[in-house]
């Protein structure tokens, strides 16, 4: 993996990664790029776009883009009939595709975030003026909105809101999870390992054994390693570094999509192969983040800059505590283990190796959290093994959680891989 700062080559590498689309001139304002892909790619990026404008809160944000992906999905997949549905087995022969996805992601997006329906509309406007009219275009605008409200309808159940709201107690012994500085937020959506999952059974189907314990040589090992190169004013941590966990500051879709879409363009999917692709995407990452949130707060493990702070040598006499300790990050409001990027991270590197296979070109990937920072991997397994470690460069991650993390996400996205979203000739 290298790191390159060139403004010029982030410009290049925005331009050539992007969503290509002639003269929508919405879709260009949103960033979107000059030549035509297709409308599942294109509203993959708005809606991104949308979620990254909405209050920060990266469970709902991978829930809401799961919803909007499974209704393109379901709605491109009846009427090209490639594969097994998701939730809806439903016939719309004759409709257009391009129609019914743009119409089904309007109507999901519109109604989770009604506050950016303006930019929306706009966007949508602009996506339909690409689609010739006639029978086949109002026939797919009219499935593809049945089908998202019927998505809709299915999710209204799932927990979510419940979860955002539960009540809860932090502990008060050592190891236990408390609010962290400098704000000292609530736990985000503590209840969330109990939402309803897309593909899994239940958000603890996987769930890992607990931590370390803090008498553990590897909890030992855990703390020195993120006391040195995780500090704000560590010496040992090199500029790349830094720049990878400043990198992964976005939450995980918004640097995982953006990787799914750059092999996708190079491959040629179809509309129907990227409908799949990104429901199997973001279904299975927002199964890792349930997952991780199952985890997190049945052990509610505390993170390193309380720990660091906290420690008490007569506990474990490898652990020397550092009062002024603080993270290179700012630690987000939640328990430590399992990391919910590294679980959506190994989630997603099965889902992209199980289409594209380990090794699907260079990818480049730019980040909104690190201006002028370009990554460039090899492998899918680069990109996870790098989410791994800018947890732990940034201080805000042990890596045994990160490392746990990722190993619950790969058996998330293989079990979606394999029970779901097959092609017909595999039934």
């Amino acid at each position: 993996m290298t790191v390159k700062k060139s403004r010029t080559e982030l410009l290049r590498d925005k331009l050539s990664i992007g969503l290509r689309v002639t003269g929508l001139s919405a879709l260009i304002a949103l960033g979107v790029g000059a030549a035509r892909a297709d409308t599942v790619i294109d509203w993959n990026v708005i809606s991104l776009k949308t979620t990254a404008a909405a209050p920060f809160n990266p469970p709902l944000e991978t829930r809401n883009l799961a919803i909007v992906h499974a209704a393109m999905f379901d709605a491109v997949n009846s009427i090209v009939g490639e594969f097994r549905p998701y939730a809806l087995d439903l016939s719309a022969s004759g409709a257009s595709p391009d129609a019914a996805a743009a119409a089904a992601a309007h109507f999901v997006l519109v109604r989770l975030y009604p506050a950016q329906q303006a930019m929306l509309d706009a966007a949508y406007a602009a996506s339909l003026s690409g689609i010739l009219d006639g029978s086949a275009k109002a026939d797919g605008i009219a499935f593809g909105e049945s089908v998202a409200a019927q998505i809709l309808t299915i999710r209204a159940s799932d927990g979510a809101q419940a979860a955002i709201v539960a009540p809860y107690t932090p502990g008060s012994e050592p190891g236990d999870w408390v609010p962290t500085p400098p704000a000292f937020r609530a736990a985000l959506d503590p209840g969330w390992g109990t939402v309803r999952p897309f593909f899994l059974r239940e958000g603890s189907q996987f769930r890992p054994g607990p931590p370390p314990t803090l008498t553990s040589p590897q909890y030992a090992r855990d703390f020195n390693e993120i006391k040195e190169i995780g500090s704000a004013t560590s010496s040992t941590r090199t500029q790349d570094q830094a720049d990878l966990a400043r990198f992964w500051v976005s939450t995980a879709p918004q640097i995982w999509n953006p990787a799914a879409r750059q092999v996708a363009i190079a491959r040629g999917l179809t509309i129907s192969q990227n409908a799949r692709l990104f429901a199997l995407l973001n279904l299975a990452g927002a199964d890792a983040f349930i997952a991780s949130w199952d985890a997190k707060f049945t052990y509610n493990q505390w993170r390193p800059v309380t720990a660091i702070r906290a420690a008490d040598s007569s506990v474990n006499p490898d652990t020397l505590p550092d009062p002024g300790w603080t993270p290179l990050l700012v630690t987000p409001p939640f328990p430590d283990y399992i990391a919910g990027h590294t679980t959506y991270a190994g989630a997603a590197e099965e889902v992209l190796e199980d289409v594209f296979g380990g090794h699907p070109g260079v990818i480049r990937l730019t980040s909104a959290t690190a201006p002028g920072v370009t990554e460039t991997y090899a492998t899918i397994d680069d990109i996870a093994e790098g989410v791994v470690d800018a947890r732990v460069f940034g201080g805000i991650h042990w890596r045994t959680s990160s490392v746990r993390g990722r190993r619950v996400g790969q058996q998330v996205g293989a079990f979606a891989v394999r029970h779901f979203l097959k092609t017909k000739r595999e039934e």
